[in-house]
């Protein structure tokens, strides 16, 4: 098994920390895992992972498991104008390389699963995140769960029915969460060719879109308001987002999601900012990044990820993690 994941799973599964890590479990020698902290640079940890994968199919493993909390690339999942899908790309290299089970978590959108040629477990964060507004936000009944774009409004609708509050929905210009230069593919731009069609051809140009002005949909004023999402890294949608709530009369601002890239200034500007606080999962290490912010809180996921790897190791159903998950759950 080769297992990318956070310092606190390495404790649950007895593995030294630091390196890899070569075991046996139950002390059957057929069934050997491999474990390494992830790596700061993540192309480097992706060659690395598909090297091993490839050196235990080699060795005639028989079954190899990827245990991989978030996985890499997962914005680049849809193909827009002529882009590349790098996540069917990544999902190709891992199956060709050996891998034979994938264990991760909260995909950016669920059908990547469908990338993969073998068995994927999309677990879950939002229990623990649940866990976490009930006990750490003294007056969460006062609470409305915001979707800071239209498109994160299933995940919001899914937290307001499990914690029974209402929800608010932003649209408009401030919101841009899903373009093209999110994920990098116009970098480096593009050049405009003036290379025309040919003059006797019209083809009708696509109008572009204008986003209407920007608009809170449902009622925030004298309430906490409570943002979720599933990945935080350019914190600028974040930061309009919480703008537009102060704006609306909203008293505190919370902002949850499962994976907390934070790159770049994202500290900084989020301890100027009018959130209150931050809270991630440790699917990615961020130690630095609270180091300088303080508003950045961490909810531990390494439970859940070393029960499944406990349930598969002992051919156990995978059924118990996912009770309660409906097909619309994000």
């Amino acid at each position: 098994m080769f297992c990318v994941a956070p310092p606190e799973l390495e404790t649950k599964m007895n593995v030294t920390k630091g390196g890899l890590v070569l075991f046996s479990a139950n002390s059957n020698s057929s069934c050997m895992e491999l474990s390494k902290k992830i790596a700061e640079d993540v192309n480097t940890t992706i060659m690395e992972l598909l090297i091993m994968v490839y050196a235990c199919k080699t060795s005639c493993a028989k079954s190899i498991i990827g245990v991989i909390p978030y996985f890499p690339y997962s914005k680049q999942c849809k193909m827009r104008k002529r882009g590349s899908i790098v996540s069917k790309l990544l999902a190709s290299m891992m199956c060709k390389a050996g891998l034979t089970h994938l264990i991760t978590m909260d995909l950016h959108q669920k059908e990547i699963q469908g990338f993969f040629n073998i068995p994927v477990d999309n677990l879950r964060a939002s229990p623990f995140l649940l866990q976490y507004i009930q006990e750490e936000i003294p007056d969460y009944r006062n609470a409305v769960i915001v979707a800071k774009s239209p498109a994160s409004a299933k995940r919001a609708q899914s937290f307001a029915e499990r914690l029974r509050l209402g929800i608010a929905v932003i649209h408009g210009e401030a919101q841009d969460a899903e373009s093209d230069l999110v994920d990098g593919r116009h970098s480096p731009p593009m050049v405009r060719s003036v290379a025309a069609i040919h003059p006797s051809l019209e083809i009708p140009m696509l109008i572009p879109k204008e986003k209407p002005p920007i608009t809170v949909v449902g009622d925030v004023g004298g309430r906490i308001a409570i943002i979720v999402d599933d990945i935080i890294d350019d914190v600028d949608s974040f930061l309009a987002a919480a703008e537009t709530l102060k704006e609306r009369g909203a008293y505190k601002i919370f902002v949850m999601a499962t994976h907390g890239l934070l790159s770049s200034d994202a500290p900084r500007l989020i301890e100027e900012s009018a959130i209150d606080e931050v809270v991630v999962t440790n699917t990615i290490p961020h130690e630095i990044q609270k180091l300088q912010c303080p508003k950045i809180k961490t909810v531990d996921i390494s439970m859940i990820l070393s029960e499944a790897i406990r349930r598969i190791h002992n051919g156990e159903s995978m059924s118990y993690l996912f009770r309660n998950i409906g097909l619309d759950d994000r």
